[in-house]
């Protein structure tokens, strides 16, 4: 079964808010552990307006399940990753100054860039993934890059889900074969929700992992986050 890890930037902005350590990240990050995450996300930006680098190396030694950091890799993350040693490193496009990611990697043009910064990641023992957009001219030279998996960048998808979920949902399909076909590993995130993610998860039922953040926590607002956890991870059984 596809694997869900909560990303847990939204309770460091909550934190952030006032100051002081309610809620705890390190906390709700083992918490969500104990409820059935089967990974934790974390995506620390230089501005450290959500996740902190401290927080980071407050959960290196702490996590369970698996690591992932997301991030531009410049020289910070790149030590962060060095210094952390996650179990997966996923690079993501955006400038610091960006609100959220919001689009996948050029691979055709940032093949080279990106090939020297995987086999360095690679040195570290850490897996790697790459945001990328649901284009197969990405694929094959993503693949070129020695990136382990790929992130499908599904806000596309989401947005288009409710007007025409088979067509939203058909260049996502053409990629997951391709890139299954370039044994490229395959992850999804972004706007996914307990909404989209079933059909998703029933038409590519061999993705990996799903990374899983501002919808969880909203939900959690509601429902509590031991039983959000629990829904979102229904959301990825399938038959298949």
């Amino acid at each position: 079964m596809t694997k869900l890890s909560v990303n847990i930037n939204k309770i460091a902005t909550l934190r952030n808010a006032r100051g002081a350590n309610n809620p705890d990240v390190v906390k709700v990050a083992l918490d969500a552990e104990r409820f059935g995450a089967e990974g934790i996300t974390v995506h620390p930006r230089p501005d450290e307006r959500h996740i902190r680098y401290s927080d980071v190396m407050d959960l290196k030694d702490r996590i369970q399940t698996e690591f992932n950091i997301e991030g531009y890799p410049d020289q910070r993350y790149m030590e962060i990753i060095r210094l952390a040693r996650p179990a997966q490193a996923t690079l993501v496009p955006d400038p610091p100054e960006a609100l959220t990611s919001n689009t996948g990697w050029d691979t055709l043009k940032h093949q080279d860039m990106l090939r020297d910064i995987i086999a360095e990641l690679h040195e570290y023992g850490v897996r790697t993934s790459i945001f990328i957009n649901p284009e197969p001219k990405f694929f094959e030279a993503a693949k070129a890059t020695g990136t382990d998996r790929v992130e499908l960048y599904t806000e596309p998808y989401a947005s288009g889900y409710h007007r025409d979920k088979e067509m939203a949902v058909a260049p996502y399909v053409q990629v997951a074969h391709l890139a299954r076909e370039l044994n490229l590993g395959i992850n999804a995130g972004h706007d996914l929700d307990l909404h989209n993610l079933k059909f998703l998860a029933e038409k590519i039922p061999f993705m990996d992992e799903v990374s899983i953040g501002h919808a969880l926590v909203c939900d959690a607002l509601y429902y509590g986050l031991e039983n959000t956890i629990q829904m979102y991870r229904r959301q990825l059984e399938t038959e298949n």
